[in-house]
């Protein structure tokens, strides 16, 4: 028998490998039928804004359902045929293609945060090592969805390429279909899970979970352009294909930071304190690099430090999710992070022009914002508990 925790991470792999693959060959396959690599942008940001949009309403139906399985299955399914079809329709019916992305783009919450959400019920008993396990298949699909993506279209076209996306979201599916995911009691369904915006106020109202939210958020909307950065050294290197080893390096450290807090403790025991010190230490591997083009493998340090926080912000949503919105919780602040650092791709595109020298000034200065916004947002609460008067 495959234990549990394997097979979930089959799953998550299957559309977390899809997810970062189609960015690529969705842009590819426009630039191939239309010519045109703002048509390939636009279907991409049509595939990611509902990261955050559907998420509180992806999220709320997970909560709602007593038999989750099903509704799982249906994002995982309807994910691969998004992808699938649009590989038919880019460049004969981009509007059409549209979406479909889009539509496709309002179930992915369930297959990133969502996925997450259901690992305390299915490995009840190491959910800390569980958690480390999921960070790596960020870092797996960042590798391998990629190169898998330019590989297939490279061989056989970017038609073919986003299909075989299309199909690992439904190798996805079939591992999904094996986990022991019951049906909840009957009574475990509050009356506010009706409300897709119950999480906003739960964000607001627990300190550590809006730090870690706030803070990460910031800090992936400076890493969102890091691609720009790397592309620009390449460009000044005269060396474009140096762009996919640059973040190939970055993430090649963040799977070895994933895989290192599988067996450090610390950081279940301090998820916030440990989320806010590696932020801040991100900024200093971005630094050499500004000034010293030639250090940019100092970038595999930030990786490094990438997966402590994937993990730390984990527990902490762990912790503090209230059951009857859990899912919710995790899909909201998964689509917090993947559209905050499509914004972050954006402005680093604005910023393309200037060089690397000033992204990643600017990418360091992120994460030195990020952790001392959590900071503050955590002293601020602190500084709101109303004292304890001797005797009572």
């Amino acid at each position: 028998m495959i234990p549990v925790l394997t097979r979930y991470l089959a799953a998550a792999i299957g559309a977390r490998l899809a997810d970062e693959g189609a960015r690529v060959s969705i842009v590819l396959l426009a630039i191939e039928q239309t010519g045109s690599a703002g048509v390939g942008g636009l279907l991409v940001a049509a595939l990611m804004v509902p990261h955050v949009a559907a998420a509180p309403l992806a999220g709320a139906a997970a909560d709602r359902a007593r038999r989750r399985k099903p509704l799982y299955l249906v994002a995982f399914v309807a994910y691969a045929l998004a992808l699938t079809g649009s590989a038919l329709l880019i460049g004969r019916a981009n509007g059409a293609a549209a979406v479909l992305l889009f539509a496709g783009g309002c179930l992915a919450p369930l297959l990133f945060g969502g996925l997450s959400s259901l690992l305390r019920e299915l490995v009840p008993g190491d959910v800390g090592r569980a958690f480390g396990f999921d960070a790596t298949t960020y870092s797996v699909a960042g590798i391998a969805g990629p190169a898998l993506a330019a590989l297939v279209a490279g061989f056989a076209g970017a038609t073919w390429s986003l299909v075989t996306l299309g199909a690992f979201a439904l190798l996805g599916a079939l591992a999904f279909a094996t986990l022991p995911l019951g049906a909840r009691p009957a009574g475990v369904r509050a009356e506010r899970t009706a409300k897709p915006l119950a999480a906003f106020a739960v964000f607001l109202g627990r300190p550590r979970l809006g730090a870690v939210t706030a803070a990460t958020g910031i800090s992936q909307f400076g890493i969102g352009a890091l691609p720009l950065a790397a592309a620009a050294i390449a460009t000044a290197r005269h060396d474009p294909p140096l762009t996919g080893l640059i973040m190939a390096v970055t993430a090649v450290g963040g799977l070895i930071g994933s895989l290192l807090t599988t067996r450090i403790r610390l950081v279940h025991r301090h998820p916030e304190r440990t989320l806010l010190l590696c932020t801040a230490a991100m900024a200093v591997p971005f630094l050499p690099p500004a000034l010293f083009p030639l250090t940019w493998p100092l970038f595999a340090v930030a990786g490094l430090l990438m997966g402590p926080v994937t993990v730390a912000l984990f527990s902490v949503r762990d912790r503090e999710s209230p059951p009857e919105v859990r899912t919710q919780v995790f899909a909201l602040g998964a689509g917090i992070k993947v559209t905050s650092g499509a914004a972050g791709a954006a402005v680093g595109g604005l910023l393309a022009g200037s060089g690397s020298a000033l992204l990643l000034t600017v990418i360091a200065s992120g994460q030195l914002l990020a952790a001392l916004t959590g900071v503050l947002i955590l002293r601020r609460a602190r500084t709101r508990q109303p004292a304890v008067l001797p005797g009572r």
